[in-house]
């Protein structure tokens, strides 16, 4: 089974009449990002996944409201993606996203568990401007790991000028691994360009877990952080990701099965093919004690 383990959701439901697509062209090198997505949208991109786990972010205390039409829901982007998530039961899981300067963080995070059914937790910590190893995050961590609850961490570079990248850098995540043993966490983007890092880490610590999401448009790089992910041997810690709506699951199938065609020609060493398909169909929900369908408390 194909899991998608890193998906955004969708801005709206059905495309309000007039609107154009809005691309933008700082994600990606290769191409614009259409940014104007529906949920037809989503599931298209989604194909041939058939599980997803789909989270926003709340980029500040209380997080902002959800940028939809008036018939999505109107309260905070976990109501949105509760609210996504519900209309497809067995598809999709949601996670929460909450920001730890928000004095309600830890209520949040009950709601979202008990009574919305979430199954993890989203942090961005340079785009949140937060400090990974202050306090108030870490009541988030033991409050995941205590509910079993995986936490999904962005890591690595960013293009928004005003997230600063130290806060999202791999060996944050070995900090907070040793103070949070039993935590299940995931390093976002093979934490690029630390990919080296980010394999240090995984390796190190039984309960972390990176996935390969927003790669492989710069193919050399991404060859290489798959040769080095070999050579450090935690292939079998890459989770499959897309970063929908940067990428979509078929397009990181395809290039991630043409991860060699770069070194062509040449003694450069190759990754594994089965360990590729080995990543592509990955058992993420097992690892990750994830559900599809499962809702209510846990």
């Amino acid at each position: 089974m194909i899991v998608d383990i890193h998906t955004h959701p969708p801005k709206h439901r059905e495309l309000p009449p007039g609107a154009e697509p809005e691309l933008n062209d700082k994600w990606r090198p290769d191409r614009p990002v259409n940014v104007t997505t529906t949920w037809q949208d989503y599931f298209a991109g989604q194909e041939p996944a058939q599980v997803s786990v789909v989270f926003g972010i709340a980029l500040s205390p209380g997080g902002p409201p959800y940028p939809a039409d008036p018939d999505w829901s109107e309260g905070n982007i976990n109501d949105a993606v509760a609210e996504f998530a519900a209309a497809h039961p067995g598809r999709l899981i949601g996670f929460a996203a909450v920001h730890p300067f928000d004095p309600d963080c830890l209520d949040e995070l009950e709601r979202c568990r008990v009574d919305l059914g979430m199954q993890g937790v989203k942090l961005g910590a340079n785009y949140q401007n937060f400090d990974p190893l202050e306090p108030r995050a870490l009541a988030i961590y033991d409050y995941a790991q205590r509910h079993g609850l995986p936490i999904m961490l962005h890591q690595g570079t960013s293009p928004v000028q005003d997230a600063p990248i130290r806060y999202a850098h791999p060996l944050v995540v070995d900090e907070i691994a040793m103070r949070y043993p039993e935590l299940r966490m995931i390093m976002a983007h093979l934490g690029h360009p630390w990919q080296v890092e980010t394999c240090v880490v995984v390796r190190k610590h039984p309960n972390v877990y990176t996935d390969l999401s927003a790669n492989f448009y710069r193919p050399f790089s991404f060859w290489e952080q798959m040769v080095k992910a070999a050579e450090w041997n935690v292939l079998d810690k890459i989770l499959f990701g897309s970063d929908w709506p940067i990428t979509e699951v078929g397009e990181s199938i395809e290039r991630l099965r043409a991860v060699n065609d770069i070194v062509e020609g040449t003694r450069l060493p190759r990754v594994d093919p089965d360990a590729i398909e080995a990543i592509i169909e990955r058992d993420s929900l097992g690892l990750l004690g994830l559900s599809a369908g499962a809702g209510g408390e846990r």
